[in-house]
């Protein structure tokens, strides 16, 4: 029978391909009220709800949304008043941590079982920022929430980047809007 052994070498090349696991992908998603009719909503006015201490990425937030918005029929409105409907953005960021530990030194696993024992234990320690963006629309003569969208997804140190997730998160996130309006294709 052979004899299967873990090199130190051999354990940092699995820690190293396991390691891109590890990073957050973009998740998104959106809820609406099924009872609405989204064809009265003509108009909208957006504003920044809940800053996330960067005014740069929220004024881009702001563009691509309201973008994403007039690309699907809407006009932005002059003010709150004149708007069918009314776009509240809120962000927030959070530090997170990952921990991944690899061995070496397992002698291996034979005719009887594991043979030798374990000599050393590296964990290293990866901090990350997460953001998260809330983008809820208010039909504006009643007050109703009609539609939440959240996207999720990890910051990076470079601004083209996170542009980049902010326009990629918009088109999920409005990839199907008005809601309702796939179905009624079909």
């Amino acid at each position: 029978m052979k004899v299967f052994k873990l090199t130190a070498l051999g354990l940092a090349a699995i820690f190293l391909l396991f390691m891109g696991s590890v990073v957050l992908a973009q998740d998104v998603n959106v809820d609406y009220d099924k009872a609405f009719d989204f064809k009265t909503i003509h108009t909208f006015a957006s504003k920044i709800g809940t800053s996330w201490g960067n005014p740069l990425t929220e004024q881009r937030v702001q563009e691509s949304i309201d973008g994403a918005l007039t690309a699907k029929g809407w006009t932005k409105a002059t003010d709150d008043a004149s708007a069918d409907a009314i776009v509240m953005i809120h962000g927030a960021t959070e530090q997170k941590k990952d921990l991944n530990t690899f061995y070496s030194g397992f002698g291996g696993y034979g005719y009887y079982g594991w043979g030798g024992g374990m000599t050393s234990a590296h964990t290293t320690v990866n901090e990350y920022r997460v953001g998260t963006l809330v983008t809820d629309i208010f039909d504006a003569k009643n007050k109703k929430l009609v539609f939440r969208g959240i996207a999720q997804d990890e910051i990076s140190d470079k601004p083209e980047k996170n542009d980049k997730k902010i326009k990629k998160a918009t088109e999920k996130m409005f990839k199907k809007f008005p809601p309702g309006s796939e179905e009624k294709k079909k």
